[in-house]
C-alpha cells in the first residue's frame, strides 16, 4: 500500500508492503560495504544506512549527526562531543566516513526502488550529548540549544538531499533517535559535577522543535527505546512512525498508542532483543539464540491490538517490527537470526491477522 504524508493512500511515496522489518540503525562490524549488502539483503523492503560504530569516534550516532552540523563547528574531547571554535580532526574523520557510506550505499543500491531510512542523533538527544566550550550539556544552555537545533534542521536537510540526489529512486524515511527524550522532559538530564539535573524541558517546547523536522523527508519517524517514550507529544509533533522498545511499554502507554494508531501512525514495534540472551517483548525464548518463536512475536502484536482496542485484521497495516535496539553488539549469526525472525513474524501477522489459521 502506498505511503505519504497526507495517508496512506497518496501515490507520492514508493509501495511499502505492510507489515513489514527493519533494522534500527546499527550494526556490528567495520566493513561499511559488508554492512550495507546485509541491509539491503535482509531488509529489502526498508533498508537503511546502517551506521558501524565499532569503526570508532564518529562512526555512532552522535559523531555521524555531528558531523552535519552547519556552521557549528564540534570536536571529540575526553569528556565526549564538544562545541569548539573551529572544526577537529575528529569531526573531520566522521564527515569522510559519511561521505564512504554514502558512496558505498550509492552503489549498491543505485537500482533499488522503495524507500530508505536515513538515522540520525535527534535533537534533544543531541542537545543532552554534545557539550558547551566550557563545558556541561548543550542542553543547559537555551542559546546554544537554539543554535545546535537550527544548525541540525539544516544539516539533515541537506544530507536527505543528498542521498535523494544520489538515489532518487528511492523515498527517505528520516528516524530521529531519541533515547534521552524522556530524561530531558522529567528534568533528569545530570549536570557536569553529577550531583544536579538540568531543568526540565517544556513539552511544548520539544514539541515544537521536534516538529521543525517534518517535511524534511518523506516520512519522519522517532525512536526512543527508552522507558516511557512520550507517545502523545510525538504525535502532536507530526511525527509519522513511533519506534519503541516493546518490552518496556505498560498498560499505561495503552491509551496514547489506541490514539496514534487511530490516527494511522505507523507502530514500529522493537520485538526481539538486540544481542543474544536478552530479554523480548514476547517473553520466553523459543531457542538457542534467546529469541521467543516468531509466532510468539506475532501474537504478541495481535494481543496489543486487542488490548488497545484496535481491530487485528486492522492490526497489521500499520506496523513495522524490528529488534529492540541497534544491533552494534551483536554478533553476525544474530543479526541474521533476527532478520530471519522477523521476516517470519511480519508473514504470519500478514497472512493471518486474526491468529484464528496459527
Amino acid at each position: 500500500m502506498p505511503v505519504g504524508r497526507h495517508g496512506y493512500g497518496d501515490a507520492t511515496m514508493a509501495d511499502l508492503s505492510l507489515p513489514l522489518a527493519t533494522g534500527v540503525g546499527s550494526l556490528p562490524g567495520v566493513d561499511v560495504r559488508e554492512a550495507v549488502r546485509v541491509v539491503l539483503g535482509e531488509w529489502p523492503a526498508l533498508p537503511y544506512l546502517p551506521e558501524l560504530p565499532a569503526r570508532g569516534p564518529g562512526a555512532d550516532v552522535i559523531g555521524r549527526t555531528a558531523a552535519l552540523l552547519v556552521e557549528l563547528p564540534v570536536d571529540l574531547q575526553p569528556a565526549g562531543w564538544r562545541l569548539v571554535a573551529r572544526p577537529g580532526r575528529e569531526v573531520r574523520r566522521a564527515q569522510s566516513m559519511l561521505d564512504e557510506d554514502l558512496d558505498v550505499l550509492q552503489e549498491l543500491a543505485a537500482d533499488r526502488t522503495g524507500a530508505l531510512k536515513l538515522s540520525v542523533c535527534g535533537p534533544w538527544t543531541l542537545a543532552a550529548s554534545l557539550e558547551l566550550p566550557r563545558g556541561g550539556p548543550v542542553l543547559g544552555d537555551a542559546s546554544a540549544v537554539a543554535d545546535l537545533h537550527a544548525s541540525l534542521v539544516e544539516g539533515v536537510a541537506q544530507h536527505v538531499a543528498e542521498v535523494r540526489r544520489r538515489l532518487p529512486r528511492l523515498d527517505v524515511v528520516l528516524q530521529l533517535d531519541e533515547p534521552s527524550l524522556p530524561a530531558v522532559l522529567a528534568g533528569g538530564v545530570r549536570t557536569p559535577s553529577g550531583f544536579g539535573r538540568l531543568r526540565a524541558v517544556e513539552d511544548h517546547v520539544a514539541e515544537g522543535v521536534l516538529r521543525r523536522f517534518c517535511g524534511l523527508a518523506s516520512e519522519e519517524w522517532v525512536h526512543c527505546c527508552a522507558a516511557d517514550p512520550p507517545l502523545a507529544l510525538l504525535r502532536r509533533a507530526g511525527m509519522r512512525g513511533l519506534s519503541v522498545d516493546a518490552g518496556l511499554l505498560t498498560s499505561r502507554a495503552d491509551d496514547e498508542l489506541g490514539e496514534a494508531w487511530e490516527a494511522g501512525l505507523r507502530l514500529v514495534l522493537g520485538v526481539v532483543p538486540g544481542v543474544a540472551g536478552a530479554a523480548s517483548a514476547a517473553g520466553a525464548a523459543g531457542g538457542t539464540d534467546g529469541m521467543p518463536s516468531p509466532a510468539a512475536s506475532a501474537d504478541f502484536v495481535r494481543a496489543l491490538a486487542r488490548r488497545i482496542g484496535i481491530s487485528a485484521e486492522r492490526a497489521p497495516s500499520s506496523v513495522v517490527l524490528t529488534p529492540s535496539c541497534g544491533l552494534a553488539g551483536a554478533d553476525p549469526d544474530h543479526v541474521r537470526a533476527v532478520a530471519a525472525h522477523l521476516a517470519a513474524a511480519v508473514h504470519m501477522l500478514a497472512q493471518d491477522p486474526e491468529g484464528a489459521r496459527g
